[in-house]
């Protein structure tokens, strides 16, 4: 079965890999999730080739969801996915709760439309 992949794009390469650690333990062992953090210099910032890494690393047959930490990662991350073939999916999501949300999802094999839905969704759940 293939599971939809999962791009954490940051400005740090720490806040993409700690992410990708707490995925790792709520979806399991089927879903890949990729860290695309920092700049090539491994200084804070953002890096087409990782992305553009990331999402080739994460396609798993059943699609990419791809979640961005602030503004300029997303721009980045847009321009990327243009120069691809359609199909990796960025999402408007809030980067951690949304990138549980999905994992979570996505180790259900839920399609991609329903794992980025509950990604999107996170943003209205409130802490309290």
């Amino acid at each position: 079965m293939a599971y939809v992949g999962i791009v954490l794009v940051s400005h740090s390469s720490t806040l993409a890999a700690g992410l990708r650690e707490l995925l790792a333990q709520v979806a399991g062992p089927h879903v890949r999730v990729e860290p695309a953090g920092g700049a090539g210099d491994g200084s804070l910032g953002t890096s087409a080739e990782r992305i553009e890494a990331a999402v080739a690393a994460a396609d798993d047959g059943a699609g990419v969801l791809v979640l961005a930490d602030l503004g300029s990662a997303v721009l980045t991350t847009r321009a990327v996915l243009a120069e691809l073939p359609p199909g990796p999916l960025l999402v408007d999501a809030p980067f951690v709760e949304g990138a549980v949300a999905a994992a979570v999802l996505a180790s259900t094999g839920a399609d991609l439309a329903t794992v980025a839905a509950a990604a999107g969704e996170a943003r209205d759940v409130p802490k309290f």
